[in-house]
C-alpha cells in the first residue's frame, strides 16, 4: 500500500504543530542553540559527582588523538597501571606506535586471507562488500591485541614514540585501504585464471613486503632490541640492556593473556546466554588468538566486573560512548539530554532492539577505574578515557550504572573471577556470527 504525502496530510501536520503550546518558544531555542545544548539537563551533572567507593590511581590519561586507537590504549593503560605500581613509575606509557605498526601490517595480510577464502565469490556479493567497504582500519578488539602481544610483545613509548601518522591515521588508512582494494582485484583475477599457490604466495609475499615499506616510512621500524631505563618514584635510577618486546613484556607485565577473557552483554534472541561466540572474517593475526566472547545477563556482566575492581585491577570496556553523553564534562547518563521531552516524541527502545535494528553497537573502548556502592549495588562507575586531560575531570568520566546497563557491550576480566557454570561455559567452541554482527563492531 502506497502511502503519499498530499496537501490534506500537510495541512493536518501543520495544525498538529501549531497546537502544540511551547511550539514557537522550542523552535526559536533549537535554530538558535541546536539539539544538543537545547535538551541537555543540569541535574545529570550533579548526579555525576566524581567520587567512588572504590577508586583505583591510575595516573595520568593517555591521549590516543586523531586515531581510533582506543581499543589499544585502554589494552595497554591496564597493563600500564600493573606495570606502574609495581616498578614505582609516576609517569609512563606503552608504545601504542608500535603495536599500531604490527596491528596494520598484520590486518593486510588477514585481509588477503579473506580475499583468497572468497576469491570465487561475485565481487557483488555481501561478503565481498562487506571486506571491500574497510579493508583495515584503526579499531579492533581485546583479542587481536592479545594476539599481536602474543607474536610482537611490546615496548615503552620512549622506544618507539608517537609519529605523525599513529596520532592522525587519515591519511595511512586512506593510502594502505587503496593499495588493500588494488591487491584484492590482483588475487581474485590470479585465482580467477587458476594459478598455482606458489604464484599467489609470491604476488602476496611481495605485497606484503610493500606494506612494511609503507608502515615503516610512516611509524618508524619496530625495534628488535633495546635498553629501558627509568627512575621511580624514588628517584632511584634503573637500566636494563638488550631486551626484546617478548622479554620486555614477560619481565615487566608478565600476564598470562590466556587467563583474560571477553565478556558480553547482547540481550538478543540470536545469542542465548551463558553460550560462546566468535566472528566470521574479524580478526588480525592470521593464526593467532581469535576473537571468543562469552554472553552472560548484565547482572553478572557487573559483578564481573565490581570484583575485578575490588581485587585492584582496571576492567578494559567496550561500550557505544556517542549515546547520551556529554563529551566535555566527561558525562555518560541515560538523561543528560531530554530529547524525547524536547521534541515531545518517543525515542526509545531496549538494548535488544537498538542492536538488531542498528542503532547502536560498540564504537569505543575505556577502562573501568572505580565504581560507587551503594548497599553492595554500583550507582556510578569511574572511567579512564584515551581523550586527553582536557575532557571529563582531568580525563576521567563518570558513567551511570544504568547507561551501562544501556550501552556498554563488553568487558575483559580475569577467569579467576569466574564462577564455576561461566569457566565451563568459556571453554565452549564459539558459535560463529556473520561478519557484520554488531558484536563484530571495532572499538
Amino acid at each position: 500500500m502506497s502511502f503519499e504525502i498530499d496537501q490534506t496530510k500537510l495541512n493536518a501536520y501543520q495544525q498538529q504543530l501549531a497546537n502544540e503550546p511551547q511550539a514557537k518558544v522550542l523552535e526559536r531555542t533549537v535554530t538558535k542553540n541546536g539539539i544538543l545544548a537545547s535538551s541537555y539537563d543540569w541535574h545529570a551533572a550533579v548526579e555525576s559527582d566524581p567520587t567512588f567507593s572504590i577508586d583505583l590511581d591510575t595516573g595520568d590519561v593517555a591521549n590516543q588523538k586523531q586515531s581510533g586507537r582506543c581499543w589499544m590504549f585502554a589494552a595497554l593503560n591496564t597493563m600500564r597501571h600493573d606495570m606502574a605500581n609495581k616498578l614505582g613509575l609516576k609517569k609512563f606509557e606503552l608504545s601504542q606506535s608500535y603495536t599500531f605498526f604490527w596491528d596494520k601490517f598484520e590486518k593486510a595480510n588477514y585481509f588477503y586471507e579473506n580475499v583468497l577464502n572468497t576469491a570465487t565469490q561475485s565481487a557483488d556479493s555481501r561478503e565481498v562488500a562487506f571486506l571491500m567497504a574497510t579493508p583495515q582500519q584503526d579499531g579492533g578488539q581485546w583479542d587481536m591485541l592479545c594476539a599481536l602481544i602474543e607474536k610482537y610483545g611490546i615496548v615503552p613509548q620512549s622506544v618507539m614514540p608517537e609519529t605523525y601518522s599513529s596520532s592522525k591515521s587519515n591519511e595511512i588508512n586512506t593510502v594502505l585501504n587503496k593499495k588493500l582494494r588494488k591487491d584484492a582485484i590482483t588475487l581474485r583475477t590470479l585465482v580467477a585464471n587458476h594459478s598455482d599457490d606458489s604464484q599467489i604466495d609470491a604476488a602476496r609475499n611481495q605485497m606484503m613486503s610493500e606494506n612494511y615499506r609503507i608502515l615503516t616510512y610512516t611509524f618508524g621500524q619496530p625495534p628488535v632490541k633495546f635498553d629501558f631505563e627509568y627512575r621511580d618514584e624514588s628517584k632511584q635510577y634503573h637500566i636494563e640492556k638488550d631486551l626484546t618486546p617478548q622479554s620486555f613484556f614477560k619481565k615487566y607485565i608478565g600476564w598470562n593473556l590466556d587467563d583474560y577473557v571477553s565478556i558480553i552483554n547482547s540481550p538478543t534472541d540470536d545469542k542465548p546466554y551463558n553460550k560462546t561466540y566468535t566472528i566470521d572474517m574479524l580478526g588480525n593475526v592470521v593464526g593467532g588468538r581469535a576473537v571468543k566472547h562469552l554472553n552472560v545477563e548484565i547482572e553478572q556482566f557487573k559483578q564481573l566486573a565490581i570484583a575485578q575492581l575490588k581485587s585492584g585491577e582496571s576492567v578494559w570496556f567496550g561500550c557505544d560512548v556517542g549515546q547520551s553523553s556529554e563529551r566535555q564534562q566527561g558525562i555518560m547518563d541515560l538523561n543528560v539530554y531530554a530529547k524525547s521531552e524536547l521534541f515531545n516524541t518517543d525515542f526509545s527502545m531496549t538494548k535488544a532492539e537498538r542492536l538488531d535494528y542498528g542503532e547502536s553497537l560498540m564504537t569505543h573502548a575505556m577502562v573501568l577505574t572505580g565504581v560507587d556502592l551503594v548497599d553492595g549495588q554500583p550507582t556510578k562507575w569511574k572511567v579512564e578515557n584515551s581523550w586527553g586531560p582536557k575532557v571529563g575531570t582531568k580525563g576521567y568520566f563518570v558513567m551511570t550504572d544504568a547507561w551501562l546497563d544501556e550501552y556498554c557491550y563488553q568487558i575483559v576480566v580475569n577467569k579467576k573471577f569466574l564462577p564455576e557454570d561461566l569457566l565451563k561455559a568459556q571453554a565452549e567452541e564459539p558459535i560463529t556470527l556473520k561478519p557484520w554482527d554488531p558484536m563484530g563492531a571495532l572499538a
